[in-house]
């Protein structure tokens, strides 16, 4: 039998491995097994059968690690319907809600570097499956399940994308941005975003260029992550054509990011508030805003000159997904682009929120450079900055850093440690640790209403980890 190693755990959303190394075929059988023997036990006892849908990116392999997850359902008696293309991650969300299925399987590691693939469950709501559920997944991988005989169940290939983009024609207003005359580039990140926002938008004047649009399982070498870094050939077509925005997907086209025409960077935070003003000012739907502990103090003010609720999640959107499903929610969004929407699925999704910024520039008949600059002249300027240090182990406890006094000069007058450690300064900048849930990296972030302050801030944060005993790859 194969040894199953200790990183199959269930991160901020899924389990994710390099490929090869523990993310092996025999693995992720027995991660399908765990995910069979979970839904079977808690829906055949009432006399039903399970059925799911399951779905992949461009990644290496995903496709083949796809139908491997469908034959372990379809042999533990669950109706599996497998995707016939690679597809976004919101589109197995939509498929399992709109079909009243079960469950959802996704083959995906989003924006992680191109070696790694990974699994996310996704629950009958079209949410991220929370810990209550991958805990229990996690202890049927190490009790070891026999992977079951025989083919009592039926498997399928299906396309999930047609209903996905007929509902998001009807969710964005179509009549009303038919006749913009956008010039519009589009950097799906060789990602499985692909060609959608371009169906949802065909029979309008909005003119869509691409780039890095053919699928490559390396990622041109960069990971599928929207942050600037990754970015720069982006920003220089930019400044070398004539566009209005360009909207940027990661790997599974969960997250965005954006530039104005002029190759200024958005980041997913100002995304956020903008759409939250488009959704509460434009078209007036009521509810309250999520975001998570390292979210930007500009949505508090948001929320507040709004009179909206304001829910403060730890990192990971199944905890937004949660307050979605329970609570009357308007926006919930996470700092690295993930953002979900009222009237939808309880689940992030990257093209329609660039296509709600589409949809925010025709109805204010605005670019979205004025747009930007009046929402930040209103909700103030904040400098947004974060930073990974990969580790090869970890000594030092971030823990240690809650009796910290001050930073930079300024007197830390609030310690969070709910998820990681945040220091919040006397001038409302802060600074906050927290360890990925699903590679072995340390993440940084800080803001401030000043940018050295806030890169200074990112840059002692990194010191404090090395003096602290921290081995660096």
């Amino acid at each position: 039998m194969c040894e199953i190693k200790d990183e199959i755990k269930f991160g901020t959303d899924g389990w994710r491995g390099i490929i090869s190394d523990n993310f092996t075929f025999e693995n992720v059988r027995r991660v399908a097994q765990a995910i069979a023997d979970y839904y079977n036990g808690k829906l055949l006892a009432s006399g039903k059968n399970p059925q799911m849908a399951v779905g992949y990116d461009t990644r290496f392999l995903s496709e083949k690690y796809a139908r491997t997850v469908s034959e372990v359902l379809v042999q533990n008696g669950i109706s599996a319907i497998l995707s016939d293309k690679p597809v976004p991650t919101p589109t197995v969300s939509f498929a399992v809600k709109h079909r009243k299925l079960d469950a959802g399987v996704m083959i995906t590691a989003s924006h992680n570097p191109a070696d790694y693939n990974g699994i996310k469950i996704k629950t009958a709501a079209g949410g991220a499956a929370g810990t209550d559920i991958t805990k229990e997944v996690e202890r049927l991988i190490v009790e070891r399940p026999e992977i079951k005989a025989g083919q009592p169940g039926k498997l399928v290939k299906a396309d999930l994308t047609k209903d996905y983009i007929n509902f998001l024609r009807h969710y964005i207003s179509l009549p009303k941005i038919k006749n913009a005359k956008f010039r519009v580039l589009v950097d799906p990140m060789h990602g499985s975003g692909n060609s959608f926002i371009r169906d949802v938008l065909k029979g309008t004047r909005i003119k869509l260029d691409f780039t890095r649009q053919e699928i490559n399982p390396s990622f041109g070498g960069l990971r599928p992550e929207p942050i600037l870094e990754n970015l720069l050939n982006t920003q220089k077509l930019l400044k070398n054509g004539k566009y209005d925005i360009c909207l940027v997907l990661d790997g599974d086209a969960d997250r965005i990011a954006a530039f104005t025409g002029d190759g200024e960077f958005i980041n997913p935070q100002k995304v956020l508030g903008l759409l939250i003003l488009h959704l509460a000012q434009d078209r007036k739907m009521s509810g309250g805003i999520v975001k998570t502990i390292v979210g930007s103090n500009m949505l508090d003010n948001i929320a507040a000159k709004l009179g909206r609720k304001l829910h403060e999640t730890p990192v990971g959107f199944k905890y937004i997904s949660e307050l979605m499903i329970n609570d009357d929610i308007l926006v919930g969004g996470e700092e690295a682009g993930g953002m979900g929407f009222k009237n939808y699925i309880p689940e992030r999704d990257g093209s329609l929120a660039g296509l709600l910024l589409l949809e925010m520039m025709v109805q204010r008949k605005k670019s979205i450079d004025r747009i930007l600059k009046e929402m930040e002249k209103e909700f103030g300027r904040y400098y947004y900055v974060k930073d990974n240090v990969e580790l090869k182990s970890l000594s030092v406890d971030i823990r240690d850093f809650r009796g910290v006094e001050q930073l930079l000069g300024k007197k830390v007058v609030k310690v969070s440690d709910d998820d990681g450690v945040k220091l919040i300064c006397s001038d409302s900048s802060w600074l906050m640790f927290r360890g990925s849930g699903t590679e072995p990296i340390m993440r940084f972030y800080a803001e401030s209403k000043n940018q050295s302050q806030a890169k200074k801030l990112l840059e002692l944060g990194k010191e404090m980890i090395l003096k602290g005993g921290a081995a660096v790859v």
